[in-house]
């Protein structure tokens, strides 16, 4: 009876320990016997105790492998250092397994020498100016060998591409003549820009100072028309009263020597009396009776 019960719990552990659980992201190749048997994607599979067994797990997610710079010589005779990253994804886990032995090594090893032949067929200048060229010409070599192994390259990335150290020295040199020359033309245009600036202002200031002299002229023109018009007026008004009054024949003859006053107070050179000086002193009597006529009369 305990031999039984021994028995059962070494089947149990048996057939528990040969349940696989495979994950979402992940295929596992499974051998019998020796030769291929099946892949095993995501869920729960039960492999035949020693028969079926696991030979590799393979991960399908997206893989990244950075690679260390790869000396290249050029066209022109340049040797270099390039270093690549490669993006690539597990398609076939049967061929990722069987079709090529250590899969990343291989992948950087073909990196390296496609990469060589790109940059050899290419000289210094284009090569530092044309990176997604590189990257597109590698990607789809890359992704046409890898087929065969189950693999799929979705890209790969140029990351540095370090000249030798005096192409290094020549070009920071390059650059540095490139910013002085950049700072120097931004100090002319800001200087240029300035002066501009400065003689617009001066210009406007100029039209202003014209344009106030001119309202300045015109409102004393205004003034002084304002001025003769109030004058005139008032001489007219006080001809258009005195007519309205009808001044007699005496207050008349007094205005007119109240003219002839001012004109005598004045400084003229010359003096026009009336012809008729008797009527004048006749004229004259009359005023001051006028003037001197008691006020009750």
């Amino acid at each position: 009876m305990p031999f039984i019960i021994a028995l059962i719990v070494i089947v149990l552990l048996i057939l528990i320990s040969n349940i696989v659980i495979v994950s979402q992201s992940d295929a596992y190749v499974v051998e019998r016997l020796g030769s291929y048997y099946a892949t095993w994607g995501a869920g729960v599979h039960i492999k035949t105790p020693f028969v079926e067994r696991v030979v590799k797990k393979v991960s399908l997610k997206e893989q990244v492998a950075d690679f260390p710079p790869q000396p290249v010589i050029t066209r022109d005779n340049v040797t270099m250092q390039i270093d690549t990253v490669v993006f690539f994804q597990v398609m076939d886990a049967k061929l990722y397994t069987y079709g090529v032995n250590q899969p990343i090594s291989a992948i950087e090893s073909l990196s390296a020498t496609t990469l060589r032949n790109i940059i050899g067929d290419m000289e210094l200048d284009h090569t530092l100016t044309s990176r997604d060229t590189i990257n597109s010409k590698i990607t789809a070599i890359l992704d046409e060998a890898t087929d065969k192994w189950g693999i799929k390259v979705n890209r790969v990335e140029v990351k540095n591409i370090i000249p030798p150290r005096e192409i290094q020295d020549a070009m920071e040199k390059q650059m540095k003549a490139e910013r002085e020359k950049r700072a120097v033309i931004l100090k002319a245009d800001g200087e240029k820009q300035a002066a501009i600036t400065a003689a617009e202002g001066e210009k406007e200031a100029a039209i202003l100072r014209a344009d106030a002299v001119k309202q300045q002229r015109i409102l004393e023109a205004e003034g002084e028309a304002q001025a003769i018009l109030a004058v005139q007026k008032a001489n007219a008004d006080a001809i258009r009263l005195l007519n309205e009054a009808m001044p007699s024949d005496k207050v008349l003859a007094l205005r007119s020597l109240e003219a002839l006053a001012k004109v005598a107070d004045g400084r003229a050179t010359k003096l026009i009396i009336p012809s008729n000086l008797q009527d004048l002193a006749g004229t004259v009597a009359s005023i001051k009776e006028l003037v001197t006529e008691p006020e009750g009369k």
